[in-house]
């Protein structure tokens, strides 16, 4: 078994930290894991920054679970992870790629995408 950097090890952690229903329903745990210029490219197509995202996710309604699977990621730079994983959340599958950066000491997500995956035409696709 390889050993999982520390900045990648400290990226999962957070990923799974954004994914905790907890955390997705408070302003204060959710924006902590955000970097100031964190901008996402929804499964909906829709263009989120960090200010709509941190309202979307804590409007009140009870966040749905999710569940990953999957998930590598890779160091880049020194100050730089990438991490790949899919997500299922009420049946819906997507594949999803983070970028966090390392800052002021603190791993934040900076850049999000979500795919969502369309069940196969052929089952051997």
């Amino acid at each position: 078994m390889t050993d999982i950097p520390p900045a990648v090890a400290a990226a999962v952690e957070g990923e799974l930290r954004l994914l905790d229903p907890t955390v997705r329903s408070s302003v204060t745990l959710f924006s902590e894991l955000l970097h100031p210029d964190f901008e996402e490219f929804g499964t909906s197509g829709r263009r989120w920054d960090r200010a709509s995202i941190i309202a979307a996710m804590t409007a009140g309604a009870s966040p749905r679970p999710i569940t990953a699977s999957d998930m590598q990621g890779v160091q880049l730079a020194p100050d730089v992870v990438h991490l790949t994983f899919t997500t299922e959340s009420h049946g819906v599958r997507s594949h999803r790629s983070s970028i966090w950066r390392l800052t002021e000491g603190h791993w934040l997500l900076y850049f999000h995408q979500g795919t969502p995956v369309s069940p196969p035409e052929n089952p051997a696709d």
